[in-house]
């Protein structure tokens, strides 16, 4: 049985950061991942916004990692050329009656260290985005956007030249613990030991966990669908509702080429394979996101959102349930287990390495 010091499980933006992080401390590293190529997953399915640290109570782990993981990614993709956009973000109320969630989610910020939030009046709003219908709006000068894969290849790159390997189309399908460390089944026959294994597949991360023995909360599966827009769109910021149940409502979000997209919903799925998910974007659902955008950008065109990819979240918690918080498990020795890496993980990918290796 070949022998490794750590082996990670998963190649998206979080195993690669746990996996550079340990590699550039000396660490003998091995990630392994089902998928063909890294990065497919939950990596590659999102907004690829870099989120400031409103949303989540203060002293949670998505709190404190997304707002550290914010300024270690900033200062990352600077050093790196990794392209990124600090473009700042509004969170809008279109209705006066929503003024007050506006102030509980500066309140919230404020609590988790994000100092440079303000609440802007009607007027105020019009003058940085003449094209938006708002009451009022929370302005977020620290949010942006980056380019995920240019990030994971980064992060790759950094770990490979540590001495770091990465293995594909290599699934974890069992495995045991050992007086020593873990033994891996991968595939149908082949057997890898390590002394410590980090769980970081994301939606396979309670398959995984289960795989080997240990135990795994319940998983609930979330689909987003995203459209897109031709042409640009009047805005320079990311442009957010108030948050919803399960989510944070059809935004506008900017790319690096400043092409807009709105998304995601939140669809609960019934199944929680995520073997056999579906990323088919239905057409018809255009209709209700026109309607759910025109709330803050009356002049949507007609007909003007094309499908344009979805994305699933493994969530803790189901529909009308608070939302739950990252789940850093290490009840078996020798095994770290991630469990709810959702949105913040894009951006808390670094902060979560970071403590992963110091500790480890």
């Amino acid at each position: 049985m070949d022998q490794v010091e750590v082996a990670i499980i998963g190649a998206g933006v979080v195993g690669l950061a746990v996996a550079r992080a340990l590699a550039e401390r000396g660490r003998e590293v091995i990630v392994i991942e089902r998928a063909t190529a890294f990065g497919t997953g939950i990596s590659s399915r999102n907004s690829e916004v870099i989120h400031a640290g409103l949303y989540y109570p203060a002293g949670s782990l998505k709190a404190r990692l997304c707002v550290r993981g914010k300024a270690l990614l900033y200062d990352y993709c600077a050093a790196r050329g990794i392209a990124h956009s600090r473009c700042g973000k509004l969170v809008v109320a279109t209705r006066e009656a929503d003024l007050p969630r506006l102030a509980q989610l500066a309140a919230s910020g404020a609590a988790n260290g994000v100092a440079d939030l303000r609440l802007l009046e009607r007027a105020e709003v019009n003058h940085l985005e003449p094209a938006l219908h708002a009451a009022g709006a929370l302005l977020s000068p620290s949010s942006g956007i980056v380019d995920s894969h240019g990030l994971m290849t980064s992060l790759l790159g950094d770990a490979e030249r540590h001495g770091a390997s990465l293995a594909l189309a290599s699934p974890v399908t069992g495995g045991e613990r050992l007086a020593d460390g873990w033994r891996l089944r991968i595939g149908d026959d082949f057997d890898l030991g390590a002394r410590h294994v980090v769980n970081a597949a994301g939606l396979f991360a309670c398959q995984v966990a289960r795989a080997l023995g240990a135990p795994a909360p319940a998983l609930r599966l979330a689909r987003g669908h995203y459209f897109s827009l031709p042409g640009r769109a009047p805005f320079q910021r990311l442009i957010y509702p108030l948050p919803v149940d399960g989510g944070l409502g059809v935004h506008l979000t900017l790319d690096l080429g400043g092409q807009a997209r709105f998304g995601p919903d939140v669809q609960w799925l019934p199944d929680t394979d995520p073997a056999a998910l579906d990323y088919t974007v239905d057409p018809a659902l255009g209709t209700r996101f026109e309607a759910e955008v025109r709330s803050y950008w009356p002049a949507l065109p007609a007909g003007a959102l094309q499908p344009a990819y979805s994305g699933v979240r493994p969530k803790l918690s189901g529909p009308g349930e608070p939302a739950a918080d990252f789940v850093i498990d290490r009840g078996q020795p020798g095994l770290v287990n991630l469990f709810g890496i959702e949105s913040p993980g894009l951006t808390a990918a670094l902060a979560l390495a970071e403590d992963l290796a110091a500790s480890l």
